[in-house]
Order: C-alpha cells, then structure tokens, then sequence
C-alpha cells in the first residue's frame, strides 16, 4: 500500500461529520436532487443520497489533505468545478468535466470513465476513489476499478495506480472487496450508515444551501493534467475493431478475444457498424428484440428504427445492440437475454453527448452474413436461428429464377400473338404475316367481331368454314 492511501485509510476518521459540513455537501447536489434526498419515493431516495454521500466525503477529505505533506493535491469537483467552456464533442480526449462537476475521461467525446475523487500524492502520481452506499453489483464494480486503473495507469504513464474505496456500508466481508484489497495501493474506509448523516441535518433547510468554494491550497483542475501518453482514441479504436473482424472472419474463440496484446488496453466498447436493412431483419429474425416487455416484429423495425448498430463489449464479448429511434432523440441500448434475444436496457440521448454523436456519424456497413458471424461467435444460436444462408444468395438466385419466369412467360406471350396474327382465320395453318394482315378483296370483316368468333369456335372444328362477319366476304375454301 502506498504511503498515501496507508495515511488517509489510518487518519480519515480525524475529520468528524459536522452539522455544517454535511449541510455544506448539499452544494454539490442538483436542485431537484436536494429536492429527493427525505423523499418517501425509495428509488429516487437513493440516488440522492448517493450523491449527497460523494459531497459528504469530498468535503472531509478537503480538510484533511491539509494536515499531511503525503497528499500532494486534490480535484476539485461538484460546486468548486471551474465552469465548462465546451461540451462534450467528437475529438476530445483525455480529462474533462461535466456541466455539474463530475470528473470524466473522455476517449472521442464519449465518457469512459467518471472518477469520484481524483487525488495526487506528493511525487505527482494520480490516484482515484470510488463512494459506494451499496454493495450491490460488485461483479461489474471489480471490472470498472481495473479498467480504471489500466486507464490512467496507459495514459499518465504510472506503474501503479492507488485506489481508495469509501463506503457508508460495511463491505470489508464481501469477497470480490477482499480481493480488489489484497492488490499493492488499494485501501478502504467505512464510515458508516447515511441514516446517521441524515439526522444531523434533519429540519435545516438543504434546498436552497449556498457555499463559497473553500481556499484551499491544494486544489488542482483535473482537467489541466497532461497526458504523457496523448491518445487518439478513434484510432485506436478503428484499428481494434479491425482486429476483432479479422479475427472473427479467421474463426476464433470468444474467449480468445480476452486475449491481451499489442494495442492499449483501453478501448473496451467496439462499434462495429450499422446494419443494412436486410441484415437488420435477419438478425430480429433469429435474435427477438423485446422493448419494455413487449416483442418487436421483424416488420415494425425499420417503421420505428432508423438506424440499428452492432457493438462488442470487452474483454467479456458481450454484444449490444443501439436502436436509433424515428420519433425520438435517442437509442435504445438493448442487451443479451436468457431466452436467446435481445431486451431493452436502457436509452442513450443527446444528454450522453459524446457517445450519441459518435452513433450518429455510423452509417450502415455490415450485411447479414457479418452481423451473423458476430452473433455466432460471442452469443451462439439466437432463440430462432436457422441455418444461415447469405442473404446475397438468396437473392441472387431469387432473381435469377425470377428473371427466368419473366423471360419465358414474356416468350410464350409473344410467340403466342404471333400465332393469332399469322395463321388463316379458318384452316389453322399459317400463312405470311404480310398475306395475314391484308385487306381482303370485298369489305373485311371488322377486327373485333372476328376476333370474338374465333375466341368462340372450338378447337375440333377445325374443318368447318367459319362464318364471315359481312355478308358478301368471301372465304377460302378448306
């Protein structure tokens, strides 16, 4: 363990709650979730107190970083953020804040990860905190602290990357929190249930709270830190989903994709492109999507969608996929099912700015047989998969059959007005077109009436004389 984290997990109890300090907190919260933090709604409760709790420990810890010269410098966030200067955009990469002061690293506008706390230790090394209020999903939570630490571990050029967690619940028990814990430079600090905090502030007004952001000597903007590794992370991210195609297309392994090799570690998420209409159809068609517990038919994707696109998440090879919407700014992130499908879980709108524009400029590129191999290779047999045959195929021999219907039904008409025109109206056999098509010598009989005797007259008859339409026509005999 680092002798920062060793400094604060042993000292962190040394700066107390106060009535003041945790109404102080209350700055770094939006209105309308000052608003939700007493609210009888649980869910939204929550969320509240969750991010009430991020300010409860953002403001000890700005007392605290005073006392020791191990603490080199804290990022100021919430309501001591400098004010953004430019949104979320394509091309941006590396730290940026939000529009409330939340500390993101950004790879191409999308946000890859948000950090808590961001703290350096005396030598300049950046380390990172999470705040935990809950020990529900820590599966995911173990992965996101190792891509954090990978990430700031490539870009700031750091061997080793510290880690705090703070949490108001006792999570020292939890297995995979022992195991994040026996790694070099991780450290945790309890400090006990929100309920506690809750009633030092009960009946102060929290809603319309003001704070000065404090003068602290060791504040530092996250964003004014230089990479020692500049990245373009559209590049690297092109060059990994070539790879992953390459790969596919050579036959491997979903779990060769967790492979580690030359590339930074720190693309995780491959956009592998939009599908054409008919390789969107074939994959609903195999791989059932389902949006808030109802199924969508195959027909109604492209009346409600305009856009589908097919992603990979790894190292696991989970797929996704983003539906564009036709009525509404946004995208329906929809992820694997147990019943071979795909569910809804979750809309992506132009609040995720960066991410969103990225979607946006992704124009269809994978045809059903791709969009098949990469389905098959990270999810296996959808619910209603058939043998696959390329649709490319299929239609090639489907317009070719076509093509040999039209021509022969186009002959057998032609050559059947041939027939009408160039045989003798009584004796079946044919004469020239141009002796056909004369005038007789005495009035000819008008051309609609012979043609309806002739539709008229059995085929047997063929030796009888037909009756002229003119009386004075004279016929050939048979």
């Amino acid at each position: 363990m680092s002798d920062m984290v060793r400094w604060i997990t042993e000292h962190f109890n040394e700066v107390p709650p106060t009535p003041a300090l945790v109404i102080d907190a209350t700055k770094h919260m939006r209105k309308n979730e000052r608003k939700q933090l007493f609210s009888e709604d649980l869910p939204s409760m929550k969320t509240a107190e969750g991010r009430w709790f991020e300010g409860v420990v953002y403001e000890r810890m700005l007392k605290l970083v005073q006392r020791t010269d191990l603490i080199g410098g804290i990022a100021r966030k919430g309501a001591d953020a400098p004010p953004v200067g430019q949104n979320a955009a394509l091309g941006q990469n590396g730290l940026f804040y939000s529009n409330i002061g939340d500390i993101k690293i950004r790879g191409n506008g999308q946000d890859l990860a948000e950090f808590d706390l961001l703290l350096k230790d005396r030598e300049g090394n950046i380390a990172f905190a999470e705040i935990v209020t809950s020990p529900t999903d820590m599966k995911e939570f173990e992965a996101e602290i190792r891509f954090k630490k990978r990430l700031i571990g490539f870009i700031y050029g750091q061997a080793q990357v510290p880690f705090l967690l703070y949490s108001s619940v006792d999570v020292s028990h939890h297995p995979i929190v022992k195991r994040i814990m026996k790694e070099p430079d991780n450290g945790l600090i309890v400090t006990g249930p929100c309920e506690e905090l809750k009633r030092l502030i009960e009946g102060h007004a929290v809603r319309h709270h003001t704070r000065k952001s404090p003068k602290n000597p060791k504040f530092f903007r996250a964003d004014e830190i230089e990479a020692r590794r500049p990245f373009d992370f559209k590049a690297l991210h092109e060059e990994r989903r070539q790879r992953l195609l390459q790969m596919i297309a050579a036959k491997a392994k979903k779990e060769d994709f967790a492979e580690p090799d030359d590339l930074p570690p720190i693309v995780r998420k491959i956009l592998c492109g939009g599908l054409f209409p008919s390789a969107a159809r074939a994959l609903c068609g195999s791989y059932p999507l389902t949006v808030r517990g109802k199924p969508i038919p195959c027909a109604e994707v492209p009346k409600r969608f305009s856009k589908v696109v097919l992603a990979v998440n790894l190292p696991d090879g989970e797929p996704i996929i983003y539906l564009r919407s036709r009525h509404r700014k946004e995208y329906l992130k929809m992820i694997r099912d147990k019943q071979g499908g795909f569910k809804f879980e979750s809309a992506r709108t132009p609040h995720m700015a960066g991410f969103f524009l990225w979607l946006e400029t992704l124009s269809p590129t994978l045809g059903s047989q791709i969009a098949h191999e990469i389905l098959m290779t990270f999810v296996g047999p959808g619910r209603n998969s058939a043998p696959f045959v390329p649709v490319n195929s299929q239609q090639g021999q489907k317009r070719e059959n076509n093509s040999g219907h039209g021509t022969e039904k186009k002959t057998n008409r032609v050559s059947r007005r041939r027939s009408r025109t160039q045989k003798a109206p009584g004796d079946g056999q044919e004469v020239p077109a141009a002796a056909a098509e004369a005038p007789s010598a005495t009035a000819p009989a008008p051309k609609s009436a012979s043609r309806r005797r002739r539709r008229r007259r059995p085929a047997q008859h063929k030796a009888e004389r037909p009756l002229t339409a003119d009386p004075g026509t004279s016929t050939s005999p048979q």
